[in-house]
């Protein structure tokens, strides 16, 4: 079982920044990767980024693209979120989550997840 804890979220005016962290303490090496997803209120939760644990391979969604910057500490099974000129539509409850296969962008494989932060972002 690998558990998930994210922290980092909070208000902040369009055009601000927030970093959100993700702690897997029991992460094992098989683990492929770490991805962000998020939830915008009465929506689908959708992909926001992933990066692979031991290469550092990037993925990223066309809508964070050049304003959201994913990396990770391998020694400390933590991974990062960095979110700039963020914008309203950025609001979400914001999800980290473990994955052991190669296919980054579903979250159909996910098996573990954290319980979210939320990001609110203000007009």
């Amino acid at each position: 079982q690998v558990q998930l804890v994210e922290s980092g979220g909070g208000l902040v005016q369009a055009g601000g920044s927030l970093r959100l962290s993700c702690a897997a303490p029991g992460r094992t090496s098989s683990s492929a990767g770490l991805g962000w997803f998020r939830q915008p209120p009465g929506k689908e939760r959708e992909f926001v980024a992933a990066i692979s644990w031991n290469v550092g391979n990037t993925y990223y969604a066309d809508y964070v693209k050049g304003r959201f910057t994913i990396s990770r500490d391998s020694a400390k099974n933590t991974g990062y979120l960095q979110m700039n000129s963020l914008k309203p539509e950025d609001t979400a409850v914001y999800y980290c989550a473990a994955t052991y296969s190669g296919n980054y962008y579903s979250k159909t494989s996910y098996p573990y997840w954290g319980q979210g932060t939320q990001v609110t972002v203000s007009s």
